[in-house]
């Protein structure tokens, strides 16, 4: 009788945001009835976690390393559902899966990461993308793009597409380029890595820039939106890749399409225009839907960036203020926290750190708490920083998955 007294709080994703949010959730309250609603990935109840997955398209890590299950997570008293969400009713405060009845909740935290806008380059959708993979969500996509690159002959030419902002980890394509651009050189010194980018700047770019004129000269090319890196179209058959200026013959191409919320967030009504989910930024709530919290790389609230340690540290603060909501408490101000490296080669990573708080109801970053990697820092430092990705990644998935 007690325990069908207990709150009933569903989370809606099992990435990192969420998972994290289901175990901070459980923790500060164990009374709570917590359940983790997941559709699970091309291998059943598991996770396949996007940092570091530059490393294995580029052959420097094993994929294995990028699985993740929920046992442990079960093994908290967390009830773990492998089905897709597909309605939720804010009135009734009910969510229709795929398999199994509806769950009922008295909060529910979105975690559903992000989808893409299949119809923003022509030619390119799901299907085409079996061909030129954009692998930036699953392991076979990931899978696919490395063996791309290994028959590729020498002296081909690899085109990666940068997306517009918002996107999910803005440094990643200059990480993949990075990494591509090293096994290249390694394996075939004569090809080429194009990046067509949809912004004339980008995170850590002169961190990257220096790198790559030091590592990677005359190896790799970065075409920003001024001078034609719009992606427009693609040709499967020809493999060409068009933009606003120019059209350029391919021999492997990952194309990442420009994003929005996962898709039961824009069907749902908790996205708005923009295609992402305005957030309360105190608590993770909704403004667009009662009792609904969004966390990860659907939510938009100011300067919250879309990475997974924001996704960790947007969980912990939201279960706090749902535990507080639910006791009748007032929410304490939060402070948020992210850390974003990437692998320039092996030994050699670049980093980008933040914390932010709360002003006029968005996050800002706070002056001077801050800090990224130096552009002229010593062989040393960059070492000491790939170890530290290394770390971070372990920490990382450890808090979010046991």
């Amino acid at each position: 009788m007690a325990q069908s007294a207990a709150p009933h709080v569903v989370v809606i994703g099992g990435g990192f945001g969420g998972a994290a949010c289901a175990r901070a959730l459980r923790r500060s309250d164990p009374k709570l009835r917590v359940t983790l609603v997941d559709p699970g990935s091309e291998i059943p109840s598991t996770y396949i976690a996007g940092p570091l997955s530059n490393s294995v398209i580029a052959g420097l890590r094993d994929r294995r390393l990028q699985r993740f299950g929920y046992d442990k997570i079960a093994g908290e008293g967390i009830t773990v559902v492998i089905a897709s969400a597909t309605a939720i009713d804010p009135v009734a405060r009910t969510i229709a899966l795929s398999a199994g009845g509806p769950l009922s909740y008295a909060r529910l935290v979105l975690s559903p990461g992000i989808a893409f806008r299949w119809d923003a380059i022509a030619g390119y959708d799901a299907v085409s993308s079996r061909r030129m993979p954009h692998a930036f969500i699953n392991s076979q996509q990931i899978a696919l793009l490395r063996v791309q690159l290994e028959d590729m002959p020498d002296g081909g030419v690899v085109a990666i597409s940068a997306p517009v902002n918002p996107a999910r980890c803005p440094p990643a394509p200059y990480e993949r380029a990075s990494l591509i651009a090293h096994y290249l050189k390694t394996n075939k010194p004569r090809s080429k890595v194009l990046i067509l980018d949809a912004k004339d700047s980008f995170t850590m770019q002169r961190q990257f820039q220096a790198a790559w004129k030091e590592l990677y000269p005359g190896l790799l090319e970065w075409v920003p939106l001024s001078s034609g890196g719009l992606v427009t179209s693609v040709d499967m058959v020809a493999r060409t890749v068009t933009t606003d200026f120019d059209s350029y013959k391919v021999d492997v191409a990952s194309i990442i399409p420009p994003q929005h919320a996962g898709e039961i967030a824009i069907s749902s009504g908790i996205a708005d225009r923009t295609g992402w989910c305005p957030i309360d930024p105190v608590t993770f709530a909704s403004k667009l839907q009662p009792n609904i919290h969004v966390i990860g790389d659907a939510a938009i609230g100011g300067a919250m960036p879309k990475s997974a340690s924001a996704a960790v540290s947007e969980a912990k603060l939201c279960a706090a203020a749902i535990v507080a909501l639910l006791r009748g408490e007032t929410p304490a101000a939060p402070t948020l926290e992210s850390a974003c490296y990437s692998l320039v080669a092996p030994n050699y990573a670049i980093s980008i750190k933040g914390r932010y708080h709360v002003v006029d109801g968005q996050f800002m970053e706070i002056e001077g708490a801050g800090s990224t990697s130096p552009v002229d820092a010593p062989a040393e430092k960059r070492a000491t920083e790939a170890q530290q990705a290394d770390e971070w990644y372990r920490t990382i998935t450890h808090e979010a998955f046991g």
